[in-house]
């Protein structure tokens, strides 16, 4: 038999002013607080049928000694009660609750009305108890959050270990539906059950053995670090030991630190004054004063115009600087802080009256802040062609932010990092050298009407660069500005030169993880000038006309109808091909570059570039925009020291990937047993193996080797992996591939191009990964339902949030998915469906769609790698369908996109 004791410890009241102005009713009648979740401990006992009433109060006695000031209850099955019921009663005069579903509930102390909520399936010991105040009185003002004054405790009793966790599932999802704010606590002996598996995002915080060495009792929260589990003596005769659960949980406002942030806000009419100022400038002046002699000094020309754009929108605009905290409320306005400053003033005073008027205006104000606050959400779904207003208005509902961990504040920091992304600067020692270009070589030379357009697609919301340029200003004053840019431009072009102002780039770190250990910890984000980025993307534009349609077809980034779905399926479709033949497996080595776009030598790039056919005069260009980059990193208010890079890509840039790709093209397998799949810098290299022969891999890899240092590529071998898939029933021990003297590591699952690959290609790890995804996503959904939006709001977010994670890359792997997880992902599905109320797409009809989709793409498209695997049958109408000895092969995505086209046909 097991009992669940849960003590519910009474905070302590807040010291200074306001925890003086906080009513004391509850200190009344010898009544004690409401529940805060924050401070709350549980502990799980388990007893004997025979425990006599003696042996309870004793243990519970010791069990409560610790916490004088606390609430306590019992929860516990009336099975063979009739002893206990009776001990229970004795103890202090008990009140008793029976429960549906055979349980007992025994409240220890007396506490505030408590609702009371159970369900208990005949097949399934399951208790859902709902603790809330009936009546809230003045005291619930002590609990910071609703959300922390509604618990959740399911005790599970013990079931068959599927049905119960299907159950469970089905209990939580519906207590999740209609309290999506509330804290779940889910206790009892699991004993080999794992309710992660069916929710991922629930924590589990007992961390020591319950019953001898083995963890049977386990406690599960939707709060990560809520709790402290601490082991405690056993209770009565149980054989396990009792568990006691410090809260840790820290509230947000002491988590994090205010934030300051300086923002420019554009009055009424900024606008059209700003264009007015630009309409009646003479730009032939900056011209003019830029020209000596015959030559126009195109830095002087270029630094001139944009300070002056600079200058007038510091005219036009407002600063100011806002302090955001994080538990600020979305409503709070600045009468609504003056008055709670009057409120304050009034309490210190002493003066009765008029504290009580300085409270009644501040209700008020709060009153009309939340009700213009709510009008405010609603106006963002009034237009739905508006996505983005829609999605702030989303946001705002769900208060859902994407904050990254703030870097050190260390002054001496960005002068380390800015040293750190400047490391592979002395590794160059090619210098830079610009060819005379012949006679016959045509200058590229651009129209004011392709500035305006580029201009005008400018996003408004672009952070701007080193210049001050906002984008919004590049936008709304585009009609203004094009001339003087074109011919900026222009004249850039025809001098192969890059003014310095337009190509210096400001480093902005951002942690990639929480704990930050070393330098490499910190990833450079490069602002450059938004002026620089338009001119970019018409070079850009270009030099794609210039390059042949076939360059590098196992190049999938940066390409018109190729992504990563196309990738994944290309190297699954080569290795399940090979397998399905005797004696064979498959090597797959995924290359790890170290800032690959910082390595780029421009002059090793130049030459590669003249060999695909471009022009003399552009290439020059492209030199001079790679070299004497001046650059500089930025952390909070603290700036480092200028450094002049000659060597690498800003990661920033427009040109950047599309220089890398082309740098690239000529990295191909010499083996026709070997191939390289490319997307972008993630690198992979596949090697198909029969007869144990790998010296055509070894040498494909040594070979590659060779070829990163001949471009300044560095390998990071310790994250370069290497997984071998092999289903030969005598598979013989694999030596590891040796690059630059160390070996690489093997392993049995890898991440490739977002998705979990395993070596046994089965996608259950992919799939739990994509699941716990969409449960963190399902929060959100059940918070948009409470604010009651319609269901195609709903319907909306469903698809841009979690279906968009259900069906990322599906193609590649759903045909291979087992029936189980199938159903994993379904119910991911049906437990939307339930909190929209409409119908939803399910996955395999998603999977169908996206797969046809696909499908007509790569038949249209004559360039595409895999291409010639849709052949047509002599009758034009069916495909030829692929031959496949294994299941694996024939549920891939090339047979079963070729059955589902030759079903339509």
């Amino acid at each position: 038999m097991k009992l669940l004791l849960v003590i519910l410890e009474t905070p302590s009241r807040r010291g200074g002013a306001r925890g003086r102005s906080q009513p004391k009713a509850h200190l009344k009648m010898g009544r004690r607080p409401c529940l805060q979740v924050r401070t709350l401990a549980r502990t799980t006992v388990h007893l004997k049928p025979r425990v006599s009433g003696y042996v309870l109060r004793g243990a519970t006695a010791d069990h409560l000694s610790p916490y004088p000031s606390s609430t306590a209850a019992f929860v516990t099955p009336t099975t063979c009660m009739s002893s206990l019921t009776t001990s229970i009663n004795l103890l202090l005069g008990l009140p008793l609750f029976l429960l549906p579903g055979g349980s007992i509930l025994s409240i220890l102390l007396p506490i505030y009305p408590m609702s009371l909520l159970c369900t208990c399936p005949n097949h399934l010991n399951l208790t859902s108890l709902t603790l809330s105040p009936k009546h809230p009185t003045s005291s619930d003002k002590l609990i910071s959050n609703p959300a922390e004054f509604s618990p959740r405790m399911l005790y599970k009793l013990g079931a068959n270990a599927k049905e119960a966790l299907s159950e469970l599932y089905g209990a939580i999802s519906d207590l999740q539906n209609a309290h999506p704010d509330g804290l779940f606590i889910i206790a009892g002996d699991f004993n080999h059950v794992n309710l992660k598996t069916v929710l991922p995002k629930l924590h589990q915080h007992v961390d020591f053995a319950t019953r001898g060495a083995n963890t049977l009792d386990l406690v599960y929260t939707n709060i990560p670090g809520a709790y402290r589990a601490e082991p405690r003596p056993h209770l009565g005769y149980s054989d396990h030991c009792s568990v006691m659960l410090i809260p840790a949980y820290k509230p947000l406002i002491r988590r994090s630190k205010p934030v300051l942030k300086q923002v420019k806000t554009w009055p009424e009419g900024a606008t059209s004054a700003l264009q007015d100022c630009f309409e009646c400038t003479d730009w032939d002046m900056f011209r003019e004063a830029a020209t000596y002699g015959d030559s126009i000094n195109l830095e002087e020309y270029t630094s001139s115009v944009t300070c002056y754009i600079s200058k007038c929108v510091e005219d036009v605009t407002i600063s100011k600087t806002i302090t955001t905290r994080s538990n600020q409320k979305p409503w709070m306005t600045a009468n609504v802080r003056a008055l709670l400053k009057q409120r304050d003033s009034a309490f210190r005073s002493g003066d009765k009256a008029a504290l009580k008027t300085a409270r009644a205006k501040l209700s008020r104000a709060i009153r009309e802040a939340k009700r213009a606050h709510a009008k405010k959400i609603h106006d963002h779904f009034q237009d739905s062609g508006d996505t983005r207003r829609m999605w702030q208005g989303i946001q705002a509902i769900t208060n859902y932010k994407t904050t990254s961990p703030a870097c050190d504040r260390d002054a001496s920091l960005p002068d380390a990092l800015n040293d750190f992304y400047a490391r592979f600067e002395v590794q160059n020692n090619v210098v830079a050298r610009k060819t005379i270009p012949p006679p016959t070589d045509q200058v590229l030379c651009l129209t004011t009407a392709e500035v305006r357009k580029t201009l005008c697609r400018v996003n408004p919301r672009k952070s701007a660069g080193p210049d001050n340029i906002p984008g919004r200003v590049l936008r709304e004053c585009a009609e203004q500005l094009a001339d003087v840019f074109t011919d900026i431009f222009n004249i850039s072009l025809s001098s192969n030169i890059v003014p310095t102002c337009l190509k210096t780039t400001t480093i902005v770190p951002v942690p990639k993880k929480s704990t930050v250990s070393c330098l490499n910890d910190y990833r450079p984000v490069a602002l450059t000038p938004i002026v620089m980025k338009c001119f970019e993307r018409l070079v850009m534009r270009h030099i794609k006309t210039q390059l042949p349609p076939s360059l590098d077809p196992m190049q999938f980034a940066y390409r018109p109808n190729r992504s990563t779905d196309d990738a994944i399926s290309t190297t699954l479709h080569l290795a399940l091909t090979h397998l399905d033949n005797k004696d064979s497996y498959v090597r797959m080595l995924f290359i790890d570059f170290s800032s690959a776009f910082n390595t780029i030598i421009p002059q090793h790039l130049i030459e590669k570039l003249n060999l695909l056919g471009l022009n003399t005069s552009l290439c020059n260009w492209i030199l001079d925009f790679l070299t004497g980059r001046p650059q500089a990193v930025r952390i909070g208010n603290s700036i480092s020291s200028t450094t002049t890079l000659s060597t690498g890509a800003p990661q920033g840039c427009v040109l950047s990937p599309l220089l890398f790709t082309l740098l690239t093209h000529d990295c191909a397998p010499m083996h026709s047993s070997n191939h390289i799949i490319k997307f972008a810098d993630d690198t992979t290299v596949v090697g198909l193996i029969s007869r144990n022969d790998e010296s055509a891999y070894r040498e494909e890899v040594q070979r590659l080797t060779a070829w990163c240092g001949a471009n300044n590529l560095s390998l990071n071998v310790d994250k370069t992996k290497e997984m071998v898939v092999d289903f030969r029933r005598a598979q013989s021990d694999l030596s590891p591939v040796i690059i630059d003297g160390s070996s690489v590591e093997i392993v049995k699952s890898t991440k490739f191009l977002g998705v979990h690959l395993a070596d046994n290609l089965t996608w259950s790890l992919n799939t739990s990964s994509i699941t716990k995804k969409a449960q963190q996503r399902l929060y959100f959904l059940r918070r948009l339902r409470k604010a009651h939006l319609p269901p195609p709001i709903l319907s909306m977010f469903y698809r841009g949030t979690i279906e968009s994670i259900l069906s990322s890359c599906i193609t590649a792997w759903f045909g291979n998915c087992t029936v189980s997880d199938r159903k994993t992902l379904q119910r991911i599905v049906r437990t939307a469906e339930k909190i929209i109320g409409v119908s939803l797409p399910s996955i395999m009809d998603i999977y169908t769609t996206r797969c046809i989709r696909k499908a007509h793409s790569i038949v249209d498209d004559h360039t595409h790698p895999s291409h010639t695997y849709f052949t047509l049958l002599p009758s034009g109408k069916r495909f030829r369908s692929i031959r496949a000895v294994t299941t694996r092969l024939c549920n891939s995505f090339f047979p079963q996109a070729i059955r589902l086209l030759n079903t339509k046909n």
